[in-house]
């Protein structure tokens, strides 16, 4: 069965994903970022830890 109240997830760019670890570099918890950016924790937990946006620089 098909739960048809699912929102693809959000895409982020790399200017999130500057702006993410900026935040992150100041302490702002993960669990509070990904509400801002309305994304599943784990995206923000990959920026982190440099699984994805390893190329962004700050």
């Amino acid at each position: 069965m098909r739960n048809d109240n699912r929102r693809p997830s959000k895409r982020l760019t790399h200017a999130d994903a500057k702006i993410i670890k900026i935040r992150l570099k100041q302490g702002d918890m993960q669990s509070r970022i990904a509400a801002d950016f309305d994304v599943n924790i784990g995206r923000i937990s990959e920026i982190n830890t440099g699984k994805k946006f390893n190329d962004v620089r700050i």
